[in-house]
């Protein structure tokens, strides 16, 4: 596309919108940049008509500055742009077809309101995708079970666990299922902090019954970290209301978070009841076979990239085994593999990948985290990671709990205020003491003195 001397043009407009979809790929430019028509240019502002206010202020704030510099290069005299809703505007001709679902059943009249707008999908992020074991089958069978679209006996679906495990993955396939095999459901994914800001949105825009009608006109709430609701009351104020109304009219909610319920600092006691009623599903660390499945089922994907690269065999296993950080560094440390080996022309040998990847296999051997020794320490003792963790204070928690928090003074850097929080937010004396006692019990019962012998073998293995 030539530099336009004379200004922005319709014309130019659509041009321009091609380069925008190959910067920010087929599924976002679909969702915020297919939706909008340039209306006109007045002096230095280009002014695009937006199906809504949210869509408008989404676009200015995610992608402003990279469609500015792209009409830079292409377009003289463009400085700023500006939204105007198209709903308030005459209708043109033009425009009618951007206001309309593309191959969508006639929508409820609640779907065409402002706010009713689900966050982009990733389209890698389906249950196809999505690799099953021990850890994450329970979460992976309720995901599943709500993706059919019909009522099911727990409402709402809590998922919880670290960075890296699956939740997002498992709400982005949920909306995807949901909005192929249910497209007559009105489905809204977003995050909290979305959530945050359409509701200050409405407050400042004097437009809170709006807000309410539509968030109460939904068939399928996701709610995406939810504790970053935490200890703001206006807002778990607004979503305790929403949350009720649409489980009164028996609504599907599906709420996540990076710990469990009763877990969230500052969250409300009436959210976190609310939250505790339906299945509370906690994702745990990956265990060898997942990290295998998961490596195995990436491999095929990057040889449909680069075919012609060999793989020496006993690569996939030693991978699984020596980085057990989580899902995002292993997939991360795959593909870097395959760039690399593809870049200088080599096949992938042991001798290649221990090489290329030597940062991440020194980071995972020298650095034993605080995750693994929990996840490690409850799979010793047979209890649950959110049990030993959480609060409860009986005998068959609190010892084991103990374990882990002497395993974790011992065998990482973190410091004893870091490792109370990521123990449920406990304080650093608790810590304190938790190290004392087992180094006490070490020298009175041999059967702690072994257990703790055996599970810092087994972690620094």
């Amino acid at each position: 596309m030539e530099r336009v001397g004379s200004g922005m043009t319709t014309a130019a407009w659509r041009v321009l919108r091609n380069e925008i979809c190959d910067t920010i790929g087929e599924n976002n430019y679909k969702t915020w940049i297919e939706p909008l028509n340039f209306a006109r240019q007045s002096n230095d502002v280009a002014v695009f008509h937006a199906p809504t206010a949210f869509v408008g202020n989404y676009v200015r704030q995610h992608y402003g500055d990279m469609i500015l510099a792209k009409l830079h290069a292409h377009v003289a005299g463009i400085r700023r742009l500006d939204f105007e809703v198209a709903a308030n505007i005459a209708a043109q001709p033009s425009q009618a077809p951007v206001q309309q679902p593309a191959a969508a059943p006639a929508p409820k009249p609640a779907a065409q309101n402002d706010g009713l707008i689900s966050a982009p999908l990733d389209p890698r992020f389906t249950f196809d995708n999505f690799v099953v074991g021990k850890p994450n089958e329970l979460a992976h069978a309720a995901a599943r079970r709500v993706a059919e679209g019909s009522v099911v006996t727990f409402n709402p679906l809590f998922l919880y666990g670290g960075v890296g495990l699956g939740k997002t993955h498992l709400m982005h396939a949920i909306s995807w299922e949901l909005r192929r095999n249910r497209p007559d459901l009105n489905v809204l994914y977003l995050s909290a902090e979305q959530f945050m800001y359409r509701f200050v949105q409405a407050l400042r825009d004097r437009r809170m019954m709006d807000f309410k009608e539509l968030f109460r006109s939904v068939d399928v709430l996701m709610v995406d970290d939810v504790q970053f609701i935490a200890g703001k009351d206006s807002t778990q104020d607004e979503f305790f209301h929403t949350f009720n109304a649409l489980i009164e009219q028996q609504k599907q909610i599906v709420i996540s978070a990076d710990r469990a319920p009763d877990e969230i600092k500052d969250l409300e006691n009436r959210i976190r009841s609310r939250l505790q009623s339906g299945l509370v599903v906690d994702l745990h660390p990956t265990d060898y076979e997942l990290r295998l499945g998961i490596l195995q089922s990436k491999v095929e994907a990057q040889r449909v990239l680069y075919p012609t690269l060999e793989l020496d065999d006993g690569i996939v296993e030693f991978l699984a085994h020596r980085i057990s950080t989580n899902v995002r560094v292993l997939e991360g440390a795959l593909t870097r593999l395959f760039a690399f080996a593809s870049l200088v022309g080599k096949p992938i040998t042991m001798e290649l990948t221990q090489d290329c990847l030597a940062d991440v296999l020194r980071a995972s051997q020298q650095k034993i985290s605080i995750e693994e020794i929990q996840r490690r320490v409850a799979e010793h003792y047979n209890i649950r990671i959110s049990d030993l963790i959480g609060p409860k204070r009986l005998r068959a928690f609190a010892r084991p709990r103990q374990v882990a928090m002497f395993l974790c003074k011992q065998l990482t850097s973190r410091s004893l205020p870091e490792i109370g929080r990521r123990f449920g937010g406990r304080d650093h004396t608790t810590v304190m003491h938790g190290v004392k006692r087992i180094e006490e019990l070490r020298m009175q019962d041999a059967q702690i003195d072994e257990d703790v012998e055996l599970l810092r073998r087994a972690l620094e293995s």
